[in-house]
């Protein structure tokens, strides 16, 4: 058996130092990846800032029509001008996108058993490599779940995901689950983010939580914020300028921009923060401006 409490515990992690990018290319640890890989890299964390915004809206997959996504025909093609990844399922896509907005997709791998079910960790792999391909994903996302029941099944999910994508040169995003019985602590969120990686992961989606600047210094890949629940908008912002502040390579957000009293002005704002720098006081004065009544 692991012996947990016999860990030391990690605190060397050199926050006042960058990480070492070998090679030139800007994406954190992607510097000797093929160049089909680093092209799609490039496609979701734009050149100028290093960063993304990734709009999530595969909450279908296992719960069904959600507030905000009764109809991702209209909503999700209003959102596209101003993000750069879309993060969806395949049938969400397929169905409800237009190939036209020429925007990177991070495609859901991933499926298992509906919110109706106590335990949603055991996943499978729903979704083939050949049909990634045919999606022209730029990365798969694939759900982990340390700590709970599937937790073992989950990261063979993630290996074997990561494996089929190295042969076409696709990234895998590793995203890091919380279920009801799972902690929400820093603790658990750098065991988390630093299995996946090590496991092969080009890109994790994880929480904010304390500690932050430490997950990010730890983890030797981009690591992309979830949105979570909904908060009210200038909490959201708050989170969002602190998670890039303290290491994040972006957002991911889903609720906290189609839950929106203003979807449209509320992603105009994130996107202040993730590339253009602005502070969250200043994004959310942007987004009580330019909100519609």
């Amino acid at each position: 058996m692991a012996d947990k409490d016999g860990m030391k515990i990690a605190k060397d992690y050199h926050i006042d130092k960058p990480f070492a990018k070998q090679g030139g290319f800007y994406v954190k640890g992607m510097s000797d990846v093929d160049w089909g890989m680093k092209a799609r890299l490039a496609n979701i964390f734009q050149p100028e800032s290093g960063h993304t915004v990734m709009l999530a809206f595969d909450h279908g997959y296992f719960m069904g029509s959600t507030a905000g996504l009764e109809r991702l025909d209209i909503v999700i093609p209003e959102l596209a001008e101003h993000i750069d990844v879309l993060m969806g399922t395949r049938g969400g896509i397929r169905t409800c996108i237009p190939a036209s907005t020429g925007k990177a997709v991070a495609l859901r791998v991933s499926c298992g058993s509906s919110i109706l079910d106590e335990d949603l960790s055991h996943e499978i792999i729903g979704v083939g490599i050949e049909d990634a391909v045919r999606m022209n994903a730029s990365c798969m996302a694939v759900q982990t779940f340390i700590g709970a029941d599937g937790e073992k099944t989950s990261l063979d999910n993630l290996c074997k995901t990561v494996d089929a994508g190295l042969k076409y040169g696709i990234p895998t995003m590793g995203v890091v689950a919380v279920g009801k019985q799972m902690e929400r602590t820093s603790r658990f969120f750098k065991l988390a983010t630093r299995i996946l990686p090590e496991l092969g992961a080009h890109i994790v989606k994880t929480y904010y939580c304390e500690d932050f600047e430490e997950i990010t210094c730890a983890c030797p890949v981009p690591i992309v914020v979830a949105g979570g629940k909904k908060l009210p908008e200038n909490e959201a912002l708050t989170m969002c300028y602190q998670a890039i502040s303290e290491g994040a390579a972006g957002v991911d957000m889903g609720r906290n921009i189609f839950q929106s009293t203003d979807p449209i002005a509320m992603v105009q704002a994130v996107r202040m923060i993730v590339h253009k720098r602005a502070t969250d006081k200043e994004a959310y004065e942007f987004f009580l401006d330019t909100r519609k009544e």
